[in-house]
């Protein structure tokens, strides 16, 4: 019964494009062109990139030129944005984009949909040159990108070439309650950001299962959801290389974000009783151990959230024990 679980659905990969301690920007790319090609081969569905700005420990600032590098790097693997915070954008730009995108890679292009920043305040004024958001803009903007994509636009002043026509999934991200109703609205797929944000996972699947509205393209729903893996093969190393991820979440709720350091020993020392508590809380759907033990956990969360397709991300300082991981949860899910 457990593997039947976790075979009958997809899994598709996250990556923020880590940058290693003591490694340059461009092994932290030319690493996530490896993690999409390997998993890839190890049948993965979609290999998504999320969008953040001014972070020294992530370099998925330009998203869709990574996108580009990865689509081109790979053939089968649908690649993604997981996503692109629209709020940053003008529609108009991200439909062109991803139109080009959709043109050069027919059939393989996602575009997951997000409305928080991806970077603190200050560099989200720079981005968006003083506009002020209202709670209206995010639902707006997805009906305008809608309508670029649209055949019915051949007619229209403005209009996305390439785009215009053609068949580009889209996807909507959030870690509220309003993101669920808003997906549930419009028909649309709905991603939840639990690696970080558990809270109201269960609340937010609900809402989004519960209201949902059939569209042309997706007429049931089609909850999703992301959370953190590190596989090894046994707990004990597993739980070694978790430290970094930890590492990596002191940065976060301290601020003092760098480039994600190699695996400890041990946290004692390293955080505090009320660090820990903070950080397990925020990382609170993160499975660590061996093939046995993410096995039983991870079929337990599937169960209970009754998701279709589960989204892993995965801090690792060590590229090949990166892959590793990868490598064991796909032995899971492709287990005759």
């Amino acid at each position: 019964m457990t593997k039947n679980i976790l075979q009958n659905i997809d899994f598709s990969v996250l990556d923020l494009v880590p940058v290693p301690q003591g490694k340059q920007h461009i092994e932290a790319i030319q690493n996530s062109l490896d993690l999409a090609q390997h998993t890839e081969k190890y049948g993965y569905k979609r290999f998504w990139v999320s969008e953040h700005h001014n972070m020294e420990s992530i370099v998925s600032s330009a998203t869709v030129v990574l996108l580009g590098y990865l689509a081109q790097g790979t053939s089968s693997i649908r690649i993604g944005s997981g996503g692109v915070m629209l709020p940053n954008h003008a529609p108009l730009i991200v439909a062109e984009q991803f139109g080009t995108l959709a043109t050069l890679y027919p059939n393989r292009i996602d575009l997951g949909l997000g409305r928080a920043p991806g970077t603190d305040q200050l560099t989200a004024q720079a981005l968006r040159r003083g506009k002020q958001e209202s709670v209206q803009d995010f639902p707006n903007d997805i009906d305008e990108l809608q309508t670029y994509f649209s055949v019915e636009n051949q007619d229209a002043q403005v209009r996305a070439i390439p785009g215009e026509g053609l068949n580009i999934p889209m996807y909507l991200l959030g870690s509220s309650t309003f993101s669920a109703q808003l997906a549930a609205s419009k028909g649309l797929p709905y991603a939840f950001a639990s690696h970080f944000a558990p809270a109201q996972l269960f609340n937010a699947l609900d809402i989004y299962t519960e209201n949902y509205k059939p569209s042309a393209a997706y007429p049931t729903p089609y909850p999703m959801a992301c959370v953190n893996v590190i596989a090894a093969e046994t707990d004990e190393e597993a739980q070694r290389l978790a430290t970094s991820l930890y590492q990596f979440a002191m940065g976060i709720i301290t601020n003092t974000r760098r480039p994600l350091p190699p695996p400890i020993d041990t946290m004692e020392g390293v955080w505090t009783m009320e660090q820990e508590a903070m950080i397990k809380n925020m990382m609170y759907f993160t499975f660590i151990g061996s093939k046995e033990t993410i096995t039983n956990e991870l079929s337990k969360f599937v169960e209970s959230t009754g998701i279709k397709e589960l989204i892993v991300v995965s801090h690792i300082y060590d590229h090949q024990a990166r892959l590793k991981s990868y490598e064991i949860l796909s032995d899971i899910f492709s287990a005759e």
